[in-house]
């Protein structure tokens, strides 16, 4: 079992002290995002758990805790997310200088081919147009250089929801650029040619568009292929059926919550309003065996080990 940490949430940003506590614990309790009444038990026992792949902007709170997870023998690695978006969009980021000092402080940690750089999604708006872009990717790339292996591209998707939150944000005027192939092929030809000169690879999460023939594939962000040669761990390397068409990652659990992260990013996919994040961030208790809320409404012979599901 790989364990997902999540595509729904901040984990090691904002969640920290409760996950460490559900690592003592050997388990935690998710609840089916599109269905609150079925709960599944997860085990966090490291004989169980083949690798956990974190997604994170901000990894500072668990960089403490790494050796912890190391002696218990947990194999693991990173989904980074530096974009440098101006705070209108990212209103509770850390800075792009923050981001990229605590990026090189994991990478030195646990090596740069455990950290992998996203600057995803691509947004394009007059705030952040394509000249904007280019100069981010490359100064953000030339600071990591050394740090590691790999950066993952991704073009923004609108959602109703996104849509809904983007539309909230003052004078913001927003486009698709997958609907405009050139500027989209001048783009990602640019970011090709940074990564190249910073020793990366570059590959697209979850994209339809093939950009193979500029030196772009298709990538996996859940990678079995990564861990094989990380870790020699030998996975089934199905796709996850639960995820897009598009999407390549191989079977994962996620552990996380939607309406939970406090990044306040206002294209993000998983938050769609910002008082039901504040809700359920009062509702957190990091003791709990759930991200949100308690055990009081649950059958408690789920917290017994060898237990898996109430439905």
């Amino acid at each position: 079992m790989i364990i997902s940490a999540s595509r729904r949430t901040d984990i090691p940003a904002f969640y920290t002290p409760w996950f460490m506590n559900r690592i003592k614990a050997g388990f935690l309790l998710t609840r089916n995002p599109f269905n609150a009444l079925q709960i599944k038990r997860v085990s966090l026992c490291p004989k169980e758990v083949e690798a956990i792949v974190f997604w994170t902007r901000n990894a500072e709170k668990l960089i403490q805790y790494l050796p912890e997870l190391d002696s218990k023998e947990f194999k693991y690695y990173f989904q980074y997310t530096i974009t440098g978006y101006p705070r209108i969009l990212e209103k509770s980021v850390p800075n792009q200088y923050q981001a990229i000092d605590t990026f090189c402080q994991l990478s030195e940690r646990i090596g740069s081919r455990r950290v992998i750089w996203r600057y995803d999604p691509i947004l394009v708006s007059n705030l952040v147009d394509i000249n904007e872009h280019k100069q981010l990717f490359s100064q953000i790339a030339t600071s990591l250089k050394g740090k590691t292996k790999r950066v993952v591209i991704s073009f923004a998707d609108f959602y109703k929801k996104t849509e809904r939150n983007l539309n909230k944000v003052k004078d913001l005027q927003y486009r698709d650029l997958i609907s405009d192939n050139k500027t989209l092929l001048d783009l990602a030809k640019y970011m090709v040619d940074i990564a190249q000169t910073n020793q990366m690879e570059i590959q697209s999460c979850a994209e339809a568009i093939e950009l193979a023939n500029i030196g772009i594939e298709h990538g996996k962000c859940i990678d079995d292929k990564l861990l094989k040669e990380v870790f020699d761990l030998p996975l089934d390397s199905k796709k996850d059926k639960y995820q897009r068409k598009e999407c390549g990652c191989v079977k994962s659990v996620d552990i996380g919550q939607y309406n939970t992260c406090s990044h306040g990013c206002s294209y993000c996919y998983a938050n769609s309003n910002g008082n039901i994040v504040i809700k359920n961030k009062q509702l957190h208790d990091p003791n709990s065996p759930f991200l949100v809320g308690g055990t009081e409404d649950i059958d408690m012979e789920l917290l017994k080990p060898g237990k898996r599901y109430l439905e």
